[in-house]
């Protein structure tokens, strides 16, 4: 735990501004990137599959770097590896000329993610002990800005200078490295190496822990690739705005992200997580049905609107509820534990989703909105264990 409160505090922000320029150069190629996967011959299983696999595979290696974080007392080294590594395969996308070659790049852009995450979440819990889910709702809400921004930047290079997809690529790989340069103020309080095992490590992590991971898990499963509102929404347009409008509406799905990050992160602090969340995974339900019934700008508008507020609502308190039940010294573990969980079955749900957006794009919202109000019921019905008991370390 960082000690002293200023420089606690800091770290937030500093985090909050690397997340910031990361996500920046991000959200320029996202937004266009479902588009660049179909320009070069993919088509709705190419598209889940991309995003389940890039998910995946982060995931994978986040209880990994987890654990190694936890047990070497050391932080910073695995979060700027993670940053640099993604920095160099956004670059690599410049020269995909099939995409099969997206899909590896991204894949391999997304082993950054899966070596920073947890390290970095840790540092974020350590430095704010007592309003974690503010600490988790700052950080959120700085990422998410720089996401606006990148979109905002995307469709501009599109719209008005009418860049190609591959140029805006190459603005976007230049602006991920200064997002390094934050992260050099980052103050790491070392702990002393930890003599735990994997094994002992995920076994030491409290029952009541362990039953959110399954709910976390299911609601996962449920929560698709964005790419799919992407498309559906690009559906609805022709020439020039087939393009522009879905930018436009993902740029939208960011400013309720990040306008609603913090309030929602103080709110779960005061309130309880286990209710704010039970009311994010029930929003995501009425979210994906919409995207089943109604088809039009209007219902666009106010469905991304939505669909940013679920994410304001889940993401940075889903992290902060596995950082009060983790036991001190396996916090990193936990972390990485939950972005595991939760990231694994982004691929069997990409693949699923994909293969339903071929047969019908309405049944691939409809089983996004059944999967996610099985985890509200869930939720609702073991919610009250999840409570903030401390396990001893091993």
């Amino acid at each position: 735990m960082v000690k002293n409160p200023e420089s606690a505090r800091k770290n937030v922000i500093l985090l909050g501004m690397v997340s910031f320029f990361n996500d920046l150069s991000s959200e320029i190629i996202i937004p266009i990137l479902p588009m660049f996967i179909t320009a070069l011959g993919g088509a709705g299983m190419a598209v889940g599959f991309t995003g389940g696999l890039r998910d995946s595979i982060s995931s994978l290696l986040k209880v990994f770097s987890g654990y190694w974080s936890d047990r070497t007392g050391k932080r910073k080294v695995f979060i700027f590896s993670g940053y640099f590594t993604s920095a160099v395969f956004k670059f690599f996308l410049f020269f995909a000329t099939i995409w099969q070659h997206i899909l590896l790049f991204t894949s391999l852009e997304r082993v950054g993610k899966g070596l920073r995450t947890a390290p970095r979440d840790a540092i974020i819990a350590d430095s704010m002990p007592d309003q974690r889910g503010k600490g988790f709702g700052i950080h959120r809400a700085l990422d998410t800005s720089g996401a606006i921004l990148g979109a905002i930047v995307a469709f501009l290079l599109v719209w008005f200078m009418e860049f190609e997809i591959k140029t805006v690529i190459l603005a976007a790989s230049t602006i991920a490295f200064f997002s390094l340069i934050p992260l050099w103020f980052v103050k790491e309080h070392k702990e002393k190496p930890k003599k735990i095992s994997l094994k002992v490590g995920l076994k030491s992590l409290p029952s009541a822990l362990k039953l959110f991971l399954l709910v976390a898990g299911i609601f996962a499963f449920s929560n698709f690739s964005y790419m799919f509102f992407i498309l559906r929404a690009q559906q609805l347009f022709d020439g020039k705005w087939a393009m522009g409008a879905p930018i436009l509406l993902y740029v939208l799905y960011n400013i309720f992200y990040a306008g609603l990050s913090v309030p929602f992160g103080k709110l779960s602090d005061k309130a309880g997580r286990q209710k704010v969340l039970v009311a994010g995974y029930s929003l995501f339900t009425v979210t994906a049905l919409g995207f089943t019934v109604f088809y039009s700008l209007s219902s666009f508008i106010l469905l991304f609107a939505l669909y940013g507020t679920v994410s304001a609502i889940i993401d940075g308190n889903q992290r902060a509820i596995v950082s009060d039940l983790a036991p001190e010294g396996l916090k990193a573990t936990a972390l990485g534990t939950f972005h595991t969980i939760t990231g694994l079955v982004a691929l069997p749900s990409g693949l699923l989703a994909g293969f339903l957006w071929q047969v019908n794009p309405v049944l691939t919202f409809m089983f996004g909105a059944i999967v996610s109000f099985m985890s509200v019921v869930l939720f609702v019905l073991f919610g009250n264990k999840f409570r903030y008991d401390r396990a001893p370390m091993p």
